[in-house]
C-alpha cells in the first residue's frame, strides 16, 4: 500500500515557520516519509514507537531544531510511509534506516528512538556503526519484548487487542462490530489485581466518531473540525497503521535479526538509556516497558551506556517534553567533535 507522496505540511503553521518541511525517500523497498527541519546543527534522527508516526514528536521538534538538524520518521507500516505486508522484522526496517542515513542524512547522526524505535536505535549501532554518531534509548523494550517472553506480558494481550481493532476498522462499517472491539480492551488498576473497561457509551461514541470520519458523509468536515488534538491524532494513526506490523511482534517474524543481549555488546558508541515509569499488576503482568533488572542488565552489557531513571510515562517526549529536550542536548553536548 503507497500512501507516501511528497507534500508540505499544512497543518502546524509553527513547524513551517520553523523550517520544517514534510518529503519522501525511496529505500528501493519502499518509500519511508519524514519531516525534516532546518540545518542548525549535528544530525538528529528520531524513530517513534509502534503505532506512532513522526507527528508524535511535536512538542519537541521546534526546541530540538535551535540545535540539531532533525528528521523524524515514519517508519514502514506508519503513518504516510509504505506497507510492507508480510515484511516487517528488525532486519529490514533496520535496513530501511541505513539506507536513509546513508541518502538523506549523509553523515554520523545521533539517534533516538522511543520503544520499538529505541530497539532500532540499538540495532543501528550495532549494525551500521560509521552512519551513527550516539544513540538514545527512549524506554526501549529492552529483553520484555524478546521472544518468548513477550507473550507473558501485558504487551502481548494489547498488541492482539490491536490487531483485532484494526482489521475491524477495515473489514467492516459496523459502529457496533468497532465498539465490541474497543470494549475487550482490559485496563490495569494501579494498586490492585483489578482491571478495568471502557463504559459501553465510551466505545460507542468512539466508534461512531471513526466511522463517521471514514465515511464521505456531510458530518465528516464537521467531525475534524472539532474532534481535540489528540483524537484526530488517535484516529489518524489507527487509519495509517499497518495491522501486520503487530501481527509481526505475535507470530514471531519482527525478531528476526536482532538479539538484545548480542545487540547491546555491539555497541560501541555512547548510549543514553531513558527509562520511564513501570510497574507489575497482579493480573497482567509488566506494565511498562522494562523493570530494573532489564535496565541493570542492559546498562551493564552496553559499554558506554549512561543511564537515567525519568518520571514519567513510556512516551517521554510526549508526556515531560521540556526533560526530554534537555537531557536530548545534554547528552548531545557532551558527544566528542566530528
Amino acid at each position: 500500500m503507497d500512501l507516501c507522496a511528497a507534500r508540505t505540511l499544512n497543518h502546524e503553521k509553527a513547524l513551517i515557520r520553523a523550517g520544517f518541511s514534510e518529503q519522501c525517500f525511496n529505500t528501493g523497498a519502499g518509500q519511508l516519509n519524514y519531516a525534516a527541519g532546518p540545518g542548525n546543527g549535528p544530525a538528529l534522527v528520531l524513530i517513534p514507537g509502534q503505532g506512532a508516526n513522526w507527528e508524535t514528536y511535536a512538542k519537541v521538534l521546534i526546541a530540538l531544531s535551535r540545535r540539531f538538524q532533525v528528521f523524524a520518521l515514519d517508519i514502514r507500516g506508519h503513518g504516510q510511509s509504505d506497507w510492507t505486508t508480510g515484511d516487517y522484522s528488525f532486519a529490514a526496517i533496520g535496513a530501511d534506516l541505513r539506507a536513509f542515513l546513508d541518502g538523506v542524512v549523509k553523515r554520523p547522526a545521533v539517534i533516538s528512538g522511543n520503544s520499538s524505535g529505541g530497539l532500532i536505535a540499538i540495532w543501528l549501532a550495532a549494525n551500521a556503526p560509521d552512519q551513527v554518531r550516539a544513540i538514545i534509548a527512549e524506554d526501549a523494550p529492552l529483553f520484555s519484548a524478546e521472544w518468548p517472553r513477550i507473550q507473558k506480558e501485558y504487551v502481548f494481550q494489547v498488541l492482539t487487542l490491536t490487531v483485532e481493532i484494526l482489521h475491524v476498522l477495515r473489514d467492516t462499517r459496523s459502529v457496533r462490530a468497532l465498539s465490541d472491539a474497543f470494549g475487550r480492551i482490559e485496563k490495569p488498576v494501579k494498586g490492585s489485581d483489578r482491571t478495568r473497561r471502557n463504559p459501553r457509551w465510551v466505545t460507542n461514541a468512539l466508534a461512531r466518531v471513526i466511522r463517521t470520519h471514514q465515511s464521505d458523509g456531510l458530518l465528516k468536515p464537521l467531525v475534524s473540525v472539532l474532534l481535540p488534538g489528540r483524537i484526530k491524532q488517535f484516529i489518524d494513526i489507527l487509519m495509517t497503521f499497518d495491522p501486520d506490523f503487530s501481527q509481526a511482534w505475535l507470530d514471531g517474524r519482527i525478531y528476526e535479526g536482532l538479539d538484545h543481549e548480542a545487540a547491546l555488546n555491539a555497541v560501541r558508541c555512547p548510549m543514553l538509556f531513558l527509562h520511564a515509569n513501570w510497574y507489575r499488576h497482579p493480573k497482567l503482568g509488566l506494565i511498562g516497558a522494562l523493570d530494573d533488572e532489564d535496565a541493570r542488565r542492559a546498562v551493564s552489557l552496553a559499554p558506554h551506556c549512561e543511564y537515567k531513571k525519568i518520571d514519567a510515562r513510556h512516551v517521554i517526549h510526549s508526556g515531560k517534553p521540556k526533560r526530554f529536550v534537555e537531557e536530548v542536548e545534554r547528552f548531545a553536548e557532551a558527544l566528542a567533535p566530528l
